[in-house]
């Protein structure tokens, strides 16, 4: 199948690279709207260069397409490739407001390609270890789940024209950073039903125009309480960490190692396969695993999980946190399937 990688900032490198490798696809296009950008990985690749997505669809006629654009191009590009029968793999997040999702949802029950969310933490092996675990019951139900994201952002981060706006980031740490971690609680924890949360930017006044840190209590459909604090003001990139108490004890994930604590308070770490090339330590190395599994999901037909119905979970929820912080309210999160 024919691959076009839609942005090529940092994280693109990841996509081409994948692309490149895969036995599945055809890298065919590179697309930015600065055409240095575009130019450098299609010299590096041996396909063409765009500057203009429209054009490159037409003329390229891909069968996939990897939006790894400012956020709010997002759901934009996704819905006029879904319209065309192009499958998508979109950077998170899926889109930058309720009604976007909406949109995207209906696009994609609309459209005979595949969607897919980037939620490449999904696939770290501790993860899936800690859902196995869960789902093996040897533990009991789950108590409780916090978890924190503490990292550093500066202001040479933000030395481009979209990161740190609310016109093109439409927030800052939960919408970019944080937003891998809320989906994580939900897919460990399951869906989020109300929270209360707060939003401040408490180091980067001078430099983003949104939030650089936020708390968040969750709500939990089974009952499960989930509590999230994430800040960029942090003096370092330090491993996520996320805890999962259980009747009989305890999982906790700390980058991509998993441990144990049992009722005694023993602590053990679990053996994991090795984690794959790309990333880095602080966020995850899953991208090559995804991409991968999308591209599988395409040629066999089978439906992907992270779709925008699974992957706009975490989207919603990180709306309804700015709308809590604002209002200074509980907010209710509606999880029904249009």
């Amino acid at each position: 199948m024919k691959v076009a990688i839609v942005g090529c900032g940092n994280v693109s490198a990841l996509h081409f690279d994948a692309a490149f490798n895969s036995p599945l696809a055809e890298l065919v296009a590179a697309v930015d709207t600065k055409p240095e950008r575009a130019e450098k990985p299609a010299a590096k690749y041996g396909i063409n260069a765009y500057t203009d997505y429209y054009e490159m669809l037409d003329s390229e006629q891909p069968d996939t397409v990897h939006i790894c654009t400012p956020h709010y191009l997002h759901t934009t590009y996704a819905v006029e490739a879904l319209k065309r029968g192009i499958n998508v793999l979109s950077e998170k997040p899926c889109s930058v407001n309720d009604e976007e999702v909406r949109i995207l949802r209906e696009a994609q029950k609309n459209s005979s390609a595949q969607y897919a969310v980037c939620f490449q933490n999904r696939y770290n092996s501790c993860i899936k270890k800690l859902i196995e675990v869960r789902e093996s019951g040897e533990l009991g139900s789950i108590k409780a789940i916090r978890a924190f994201v503490t990292w550093r952002r500066d202001k040479e981060y933000y030395s481009d024209d979209w990161h740190g706006t609310r016109e093109k980031e439409c927030g800052c740490l939960l919408i970019n950073q944080a937003i891998h971690t809320l989906d994580l609680i939900g897919c460990i924890g399951g869906d989020c039903k109300a929270l209360s949360a707060h939003v401040s930017n408490d180091g980067l006044r001078e430099i983003i125009e949104c939030e650089d840190t936020a708390s968040i209590r969750m709500e939990l459909e089974n009952g499960v309480t989930a509590v999230f604090y994430g800040t960029l003001a942090y003096g370092s990139n330090s491993p996520v960490l996320i805890e999962v108490v259980f009747e009989n004890g305890i999982l906790r994930t700390e980058g991509e190692k998993l441990f144990r604590i049992e009722k005694d308070g023993s602590i053990n770490e679990i053996s994991l396969k090795a984690k794959e090339a790309g990333g880095r330590d602080y966020w995850g190395s899953g991208h090559p695993s995804l991409i991968g599994d999308f591209y599988d999901a395409i040629s066999t037909g089978r439906k992907f999980t992270t779709d925008a119905f699974s992957g706009g979970k975490a989207a919603k929820i990180v709306f309804a946190a700015y709308r809590s912080s604002e209002l200074g309210a509980r907010i209710e999160i509606d999880n029904t399937e249009e």
